[in-house]
C-alpha cells in the first residue's frame, strides 16, 4: 500500500514538473521572439524558435502520455489537458510569428511588433508564475491577481494591434498589408492564448479553494 501511494505521489510530481517545464519553454520562446525583432537579418533566430516549439511539442505529448496512464491526478485531468494544450498553442503561435517573418522576408521590424513581443514575454511570465504555484495554492487572491494581470497585458496587446492595423491600412501597398496583417494577427492570438491559460487556472483556483 505504501509503495502504491508513493508511486501516485511521484506521478503527481512528474505531471506538474512537466507542466512547469512547458511554461518555462513558453517564456524562453517569447524572449527569443523579442531577440528576433531586434535583428531580423539573423535567420538562425527563427530556427531557434522553431526548435523551442519542437521541444514544447515533446513536453505536451509527455503530459498527455502521463495523464493517460495515471489513475489519480493532482488536478482534474481535463484541466491539466486544457492548460497543456493552451500553453502549447501559445508557443505554436510564437513559432508562427517567426515563420511568417522568415517566409515574408521581413528585414526591418514592423511598427509595434517589438513592443507586442515584449508584452508576450510579460504574459508568458505570468503563466509561468501561476503554473509554478499549482502544486500548492497558498494564496488564491494572489493567483486571481495574476490571472487579471494576464488579461491586462492582453488588453495592451489588443490596443497595439488595433493601432498597428489602423496605420497599416493608411498605406496603399496591398502586399505589405497582407503580410503585416498576418503577423500582427498571429501576435495578438498568441496573447489571447495566454489569457486562455489564465482562465483555466482561475477556474482551478475557484474550484479547489
Amino acid at each position: 500500500m505504501g509503495q502504491w501511494l508513493s508511486w501516485i505521489k511521484s506521478n503527481e510530481k512528474e505531471l506538474l514538473t512537466i507542466l512547469d517545464d512547458l511554461a518555462k519553454k513558453a517564456v524562453e520562446t517569447s524572449e527569443a521572439v523579442v531577440v528576433l525583432f531586434d535583428d531580423l537579418t539573423n535567420s538562425e533566430q527563427a530556427k531557434k524558435i522553431h526548435q523551442l516549439e519542437t521541444e514544447a511539442d515533446v513536453l505536451t505529448r509527455d503530459i498527455f502520455s502521463e495523464l493517460n496512464k495515471t489513475f489519480i491526478t493532482p488536478l482534474d485531468r481535463e484541466d491539466m489537458q486544457r492548460i497543456a494544450s493552451k500553453i502549447d498553442d501559445v508557443i505554436d503561435f510564437m513559432d508562427g510569428i517567426a515563420a511568417r517573418v522568415y517566409s515574408y522576408k521581413i528585414t526591418s521590424p514592423p511598427p509595434y511588433c517589438k513592443e507586442m513581443a515584449v508584452e508576450l514575454v510579460k504574459a508568458t511570465k505570468e503563466v509561468e508564475y501561476m503554473i509554478s504555484k499549482l502544486r500548492r495554492i497558498k494564496d488564491p487572491k494572489d493567483m486571481i491577481q495574476h490571472c487579471r494581470n494576464t488579461s491586462d497585458i492582453e488588453h495592451v496587446v489588443d490596443d497595439m494591434y488595433r493601432e498597428a492595423i489602423r496605420e497599416l491600412f493608411e498605406t496603399n501597398d496591398a502586399i505589405k498589408i497582407i503580410k503585416l496583417k498576418d503577423i500582427y494577427e498571429t501576435m495578438e492570438t498568441a496573447s489571447d492564448r495566454c489569457v486562455d491559460v489564465s482562465d483555466v487556472i482561475e477556474d482551478i483556483v475557484l474550484k479547489y479553494t
